[in-house]
């Protein structure tokens, strides 16, 4: 399926790497939503663009799946096109990682959820990608090791993020953080077994 999707963006003429970058953009544009509750306090005076909680969160959360539609389909398009390259691969990495902390610094701005749990699960989404290429560079393959691949997590607080009940945020980001802590876990243990 996901290969049908590709072939059908590369005949529209989109390229892998324009897929990437809409998925880093409509990311921020999620992180901005959710920053811009009517209950955050980013100290400005003047008037400026405030969403009810619900609003921010059910906004931000359908802009994160587009994120996400994109970031998959990114791929597949490169090996529709057969222009799979290292560049394509290292922005496609290092823009999963900038979009990660924008979305979680977003709620946290936007009071969603408790900063702290914010960058505990922050913390822990990127020292699972940390481990997986350390493993990697070492000749150990991580992919697909784990509960909580970077999808699944961005996942979890996009759907839960649209359950419309006050802190529905919050538990998205505690289940992240469960989810990502035992992914670590796992990484970790298949790593050292095979090291």
């Amino acid at each position: 399926m996901m290969r049908k999707i590709g072939l059908t963006f590369a005949s529209l003429g989109v390229s892998a790497n324009f897929c990437t970058t809409i998925s880093l953009a409509t990311s921020i544009a999620a992180g901005a939503v959710y920053a811009i509750t009517s209950s955050s306090t980013i100290g400005m005076e003047v008037p400026t663009i405030r969403l009810s909680w619900l609003y921010a969160s059910v906004i931000g959360s359908i802009l994160l799946l587009i994120s996400g539609f994109f970031d998959v389909i990114d791929g597949s398009v490169a090996r529709a096109t057969k222009q799979t390259s290292k560049k394509g691969a290292f922005l496609d990495s290092s823009f999963d990682k900038i979009s990660e902390a924008i979305i979680f610094i977003g709620i946290a701005v936007g009071n969603l959820a408790n900063p702290i749990l914010c960058m505990i699960a922050l913390s822990l989404s990127i020292i699972v990608s940390y481990v997986r290429a350390r493993a990697e560079s070492l000749g150990v393959e991580l992919k697909g090791i784990g509960i909580g691949e970077r999808a699944e997590r961005l996942l979890i607080i996009a759907i839960i993020g649209m359950v419309p009940v006050i802190g529905a945020m919050q538990w998205a980001v505690i289940v992240v953080s469960v989810v990502a802590g035992l992914t670590l876990i796992q990484r970790i243990a298949v790593a050292s077994k095979k090291l």
